[in-house]
């Protein structure tokens, strides 16, 4: 009778894992499993036939995988994790299992651990029929892995096809940083432990959680105001799923600030943000929705989808994510590092030189404009920067050379004659290196408007510096920038369209370009990026 009942609930669990119904399967095949056990224990005990028992463990190993395949469908791999090790435990090269735990190993971006597993699932006479989509996930694993370890990515392709299609597949790469206090601010902060050179790749890393929506054109704010409070709510909703259904993804984003008594912060290791990083270590605590909601507030980004920016597709396109390694990442009005997005991913690469030591800090906000503009941003995000550049601007911006040169500004003389002032005064104040760097990165509205004015460079190109020269010191200072880019390429074009020299001038043009996107492409794909700017 008790057989009877066993074989009609596992029929049912198994007819609604092929209707992939996943929510009501994961019941009935917990019912079954609980039922096998009982069934072993007991025959256990009372010296069974040896054929039955087998029988009944070689159910429940299939048991325990199904329900894994479910579990793994509903994202909660922390559970199918488990079913996976509980089921190879009786069966060590079960077939099946061995598929599932590869999968789920793979979406966990583990993928050493996935290549073993699928490694040793070819070895089963079952992979005949399977061996295609086998070795599909074998190469994959191998790509992956190799992306992984080196921090060898090429989106080449993608650009090359104009982004069309499903985003590339991406690898989590944490490269030659670590977490320490931070020197420019109170609280943590990530640091290069190595030197790079502009465009090296710091770290991949995918997020805990994504929205995304198409601000809606209408003028009407409240309109636009209640599209992003639904999409907050959705990433709140998101992280919280994520949060219970992951013991370790819970302990990580426990980590991140919640904006109070930063330096009592306990500094973690950058280790166990890797994938393949083992929960062991990680403290029990409580999901605690206030302390949710003060992580997110502080450390969620707005995302930037390059794919969507340069083609203008989706002008209104808005995202919003919590990416956790990134979030150690401080502000700084002289930024040595800048942020790609890609699907779920967030590349973040050196936009210039990085000494070994040196904080690696982000640009929240534009920072090609003033101080006194900046400042004001700086308080909107709740902090007051004390970057090098704040502090030497702080000092030398009421100096009589710049206090007639802003004032010069507010009354709208000529940009040309601007630029000449404040080159000038720069001179008589003895500015030198990064020093004019901040200060061309400052009044870079000037310059930009100067080179871009045939007229004005007329009157003024003898008697300022070359734009080559303005631009090498922005980028050295403040690191590359679209606008900045964007400058070099229309002096590109006028120089090309004169009959003068290309190769140099495109070659500072793709340097600039990787400050801007990161070495991330071939250089073919970098013109073709650089083109479909225009």
């Amino acid at each position: 009778m008790e057989e009877e009942m066993m074989q009609q609930l596992r029929s049912k669990a198994t007819e609604l894992l092929l209707r992939e119904e996943w929510d009501e399967s994961i019941p009935a095949y917990s019912h079954f499993i609980s039922l096998c056990l009982d069934q072993i224990s007991k025959k256990t005990h009372q010296n069974p036939d040896p054929n039955h028992h087998s029988n009944l463990n070689k159910s429940l190993c299939l048991a325990l995988s199904n329900r894994a395949e479910a579990r793994s469908h509903l994202r909660n791999f922390a559970e199918a994790l488990r079913d996976c090790e509980q089921a190879l435990e009786i069966e060590s090269a079960h077939f099946k299992t061995l598929l599932c735990k590869g999968k789920i190993l793979l979406s966990l971006n583990r993928y050493g651990m996935a290549l073993d597993c699928f490694k040793l699932a070819l070895l089963d006479p079952q992979s005949g029929s399977n061996s295609e989509s086998i070795n599909g996930y074998l190469e994959k694993c191998k790509k992956l892995e190799f992306s992984s370890r080196t921090g060898a990515f090429d989106l080449s392709d993608w650009i090359l096809n104009g982004f069309h299609g499903k985003s590339p597949e991406i690898a989590e790469y944490i490269g030659v940083v670590e977490i320490k206090k931070s020197h420019i601010g109170v609280g943590r902060g990530l640091f290069a432990t190595k030197n790079v050179d502009c465009g090296t790749l710091l770290l991949v890393t995918k997020a805990i959680a994504t929205d995304r929506g198409i601000m809606p054109n209408s003028k009407d704010e409240d309109l636009g105001g209640n599209t992003q409070l639904v999409m907050w709510k959705n990433l709140i909703g998101k992280v919280v799923e994520s949060s219970t259904k992951c013991h370790r993804t819970h302990q990580l984003i426990h980590s991140l600030s919640t904006g109070e008594e930063e330096d009592t912060l306990e500094v973690p290791d950058v280790s166990l943000f890797r994938p393949e990083a083992e929960e062991s270590g990680f403290l029990n605590e409580n999901l605690d929705m206030g302390r949710i909601l003060k992580i997110l507030d502080v450390n969620s980004l707005v995302e930037d989808a390059v794919s969507s920016k340069v083609l203008g597709k989706t002008s209104g396109y808005h995202g919003v994510g919590l990416w956790l390694l990134p979030s150690f990442i401080n502000h700084a009005c002289n930024p040595n590092a800048r942020r790609l997005h890609v699907g779920d991913y967030m590349m973040v690469h050196a936009s210039r030189d990085i000494k070994a030591g040196e904080e690696i800090t982000l640009a929240y906000f534009d920072v090609l404009t003033p101080l006194s503009n900046r400042r004001e941003m700086a308080t909107t995000w709740g902090f007051d920067c004390c970057c090098k550049r704040c502090k030497f601007e702080e000092g030398i911006l009421g100096k009589q050379e710049m206090r007639e040169f802003e004032i010069g500004i507010d009354r709208g003389l000529e940009v040309g004659g601007m630029v000449y002032r404040l080159e000038e005064g720069m001179r008589r104040l003895n500015a030198r290196g990064k020093e004019k760097g901040y200060l061309r990165a400052s009044f870079w509205g000037v310059y930009s408007e100067t080179f871009e004015s045939e007229k004005s460079m007329r009157r003024w190109g003898r008697r300022i510096p070359a734009i080559e020269v303005v631009v090498d010191s922005v980028a050295e200072a403040v690191g590359s920038d679209e606008r900045v880019l964007k400058v070099v390429k229309k002096g590109l074009k006028r120089n090309c369209s004169g009959g003068g020299g290309g190769m140099v001038e495109m070659e500072r043009t793709i340097k600039l370009g990787r400050g801007v996107y990161g070495k991330v492409m071939k250089k073919q794909a970098m013109r073709t990026l650089l083109e479909l700017q225009e």
